[in-house]
């Protein structure tokens, strides 16, 4: 089916990226015969449609940019090819689509951007509140922002996740670790750290403390991946429980509070 004759509300809704639909079809020929291909990406094209259809629409469509490659509209695609290709798709797969969607841009920045200097880290917290003034523009994900320091770690943190509410609505949390984790390499690439203690998957927000990787800070956290596959850190200063309240690991943030925030 051509994308033209795909039937959602484009007022308000945009089509999956381009990379995103070279993403699923290169899995479906990985995974299907020649035979079969094109009637499973039409399955998951007629997914992707029934899914915006419960799709919240104010999201703000092709000006948002939150709804490039990898973001909310892509995530919405990558669910919609796993529930249709579960049989023979994992969450190990979707990690590396979302990643090979999302970190590009990040591929292109690691070529000069170093957050151990000053001026890179002080034009990354810049970046930050120009995307904050973004998100309250479209409201999408509500992003909070504690004031810079330059001797500490930045802290930043999303407590509303249009894909996140969506999974949730729709018994799909399984697979947001596979969506969030790309966000760890991203700073690798432009030399940093990220340590993560929750996102609005598993608890009430997404939260970003990020240093320099050559800073003393995420040497004292060790990164790990708790039983549902979200990557995380940890040391020896905080117990952290999951939703069903087993403890999953011990962990702690850089400190901040919501009154740090702006």
């Amino acid at each position: 089916m051509n994308d033209n004759q795909l039937q959602f509300d484009r007022s308000c809704h945009v089509l999956y990226s381009k990379p995103c639909k070279r993403q699923i079809k290169q899995k479906i020929a990985l995974h299907y015969p020649k035979a079969e291909r094109e009637s499973v990406w039409e399955c998951v094209q007629r997914q992707y449609g029934w899914f915006l259809s419960d799709l919240r629409k104010d999201l703000g469509g092709k000006k948002n940019f939150h709804n490039g490659a990898g973001g909310n509209y892509d995530c919405i695609a990558l669910m919609a090819y796993y529930v249709t290709c579960k049989e023979v798709t994992n969450l190990k797969e979707i990690e590396e689509m979302e990643g090979n969607l999302f970190l590009p841009a990040f591929r292109i920045l690691s070529k000069f951007v170093d957050c151990n200097k000053p001026f890179y880290k002080k034009m990354m917290y810049k970046s930050f509140l120009k995307a904050k003034r973004q998100c309250d523009k479209w409201n999408d994900c509500k992003m909070n922002i504690a004031a810079f320091d330059a001797q500490e770690p930045m802290y930043y943190e999303f407590t509303a996740c249009p894909a996140a509410e969506f999974a949730k609505k729709h018994g799909l949390l399984e697979i947001m670790p596979a969506l969030c984790n790309p966000d760890f390499e991203a700073m690798e690439l432009i030399h940093a750290k990220l340590v993560r203690k929750t996102t609005c998957a598993n608890g009430n927000k997404c939260d970003y403390t990020i240093c320099g990787d050559r800073d003393a800070y995420p040497k004292e956290h060790p990164e790990y991946r708790d039983k549902d596959g979200s990557l995380r850190r940890r040391n020896n200063n905080e117990i952290y429980r999951n939703a069903d309240g087993n403890v999953d690991c011990v962990c702690t943030l850089f400190p901040q509070t919501t009154d740090r925030c702006i």
